[in-house]
């Protein structure tokens, strides 16, 4: 198809999206789900799995082949202005400081003190990922021969790393997302989680750029993502903050045009070193100064990227997700296991790690089912697989299943933890 061809199938394209999204929000609000799960369900219910089923004509002729790279491409920048803005909301919600003697930080919960933030979010992390990747390669390990999850060619190592590394991540952005709604920022639990996803999230990406080289049997790649990433996280600690000061200082709109300019910037060095653009949105949103100037840039950037931008990636994944293909009895039980695993792995290890670090009960079980949830970081990762060909149209769906399945029990979970558990009030302490 031609430009000319392809303008008005995108139009109608968002449109169709836009309106369903919308009307899947409204539905699975009445259930307490946030906008985000609709916003996922939704672009897989548009995809084969449901319209496609149903209405196949309807299908083709609304979502072409030759539109997926389009949608993909604007859902791009749906993700990267949505998580400069969850960067710098994360900053934004820093604990309340108190300085004893020894210039300490602590807070009491109900009469326990837990240990310091930056301890608890590396243990949570950790285990995290290293409890649900050994569960995964396990899985397929014992499992691999039997069921159809690997394309011709691609290794039962190379699959079982892929699938440990699947599990392994937790849904940042969407984590973001779900913490913002539900009014969680600036918790203890709610700057856990995040600092605990962030760092989950980093350590996936640089496995999953291993798995990918060891696929293609070059080291290349995997030196990048790791070089690139030291030198990334220096360059933001030392000069982020100038950089980004100096932005804020121009008038407008030189402002807003270098704001833009340096998150694009950043965005496609991270994507070029195979950690994804996402990160570095965030780390520009974290690494910005907050006043005034840029709390405009914000309120002028994010709400339209979010309500337009962002459901076409969701939509894109949902157009490669066929669940038609649980009906094999053999796909259908390792995707059960797939998801079982995978809530034993990162909640359960989460809430572990969680609790051997001090903290009580209540922060605990909220950090383990934010943790838990998957979705769009996982979709970001299958569609890689997908492309890099070591993963098949089988074991795509079973992850996007887990995706799913784990993010849309994050809200009924949360719910149901805070009325068993309602949520300590934090009194700040004198340390020193």
């Amino acid at each position: 198809m031609t430009p000319t061809e392809l303008a008005p199938r995108f139009f109608i394209a968002v449109a169709v999206i836009l309106v369903f999204c919308k009307l899947v929000s409204w539905l699975l609000g009445k259930a307490g789900q946030p906008p985000v799960v609709s916003e996922m369900l939704a672009g897989v219910l548009l995809g084969p799995s449901l319209l496609g089923l149903l209405l196949p004509g309807v299908q083709a002729a609304l979502f072409p082949p030759a539109l997926y790279p389009i949608l993909y491409v604007v859902g791009q920048v749906g993700l990267v202005l949505f998580m400069f803005q969850a960067g710098y909301a994360f900053t934004g919600h820093r604990p309340t400081r108190m300085a004893g003697t020894a210039g300490a930080v602590s807070y009491a919960f109900t009469g326990h003190r837990p240990t310091r933030m930056a301890g608890t979010a590396g243990a949570v992390s950790l285990a995290g990922v290293t409890v649900p990747l050994i569960l995964g390669v396990l899985l397929v390990l014992v499992a691999g021969n039997t069921v159809d999850i690997r394309p011709a060619g691609v290794s039962l190592g190379v699959s079982a790393a892929f699938v440990g590394v699947a599990l392994a991540i937790t849904a940042f952005p969407m984590l973001a997302r779900i913490i913002t709604e539900r009014g969680h920022a600036g918790t203890r639990h709610g700057s856990l989680a995040l600092a605990s996803g962030a760092i989950d999230d980093m350590v996936a990406w640089i496995l999953l750029a291993v798995v990918l080289a060891v696929a293609s049997g070059k080291a290349g790649p995997a030196v990048v993502t790791a070089g690139g990433a030291i030198l990334f996280g220096l360059a933001a600690w030392f000069l982020g903050r100038r950089v980004m000061g100096t932005v804020l200082g121009l008038g407008e709109p030189i402002r807003m045009i270098g704001t833009v300019a340096v998150l694009f910037l950043v965005a496609f060095y991270t994507d070029e070193i195979g950690l994804y653009a996402v990160f570095g949105a965030f780390v520009v949103g974290a690494v910005m100064p907050h006043g005034e100037p840029a709390d405009r840039i914000i309120d002028t950037l994010t709400p339209v990227a979010s309500a337009l931008f962002l459901p076409l990636f969701f939509t894109f994944s949902g157009l490669r997700t066929e669940f038609a293909l649980l009906g094999d009895p053999a796909v259908l039980l390792f995707a059960l296991a797939c998801v079982t695993l995978a809530i034993a792995g990162k909640f359960g290890a989460c809430w572990a790690a969680a609790r051997l670090r001090g903290e009580p009960q209540e922060v605990a079980l909220r950090v383990g089912a934010l943790m838990n949830a998957r979705g769009l970081m996982q979709l970001i990762a299958l569609n890689v697989g997908l492309e890099a060909g070591i993963v098949n149209p089988s074991l795509f769906t079973v992850l996007v299943l887990v995706a799913l399945v784990t993010t849309i029990m994050t809200t009924p979970l949360l719910s149901w933890i805070e009325r068993r558990r309602p949520a300590p009030v934090a009194e700040p302490v004198l340390v020193g």
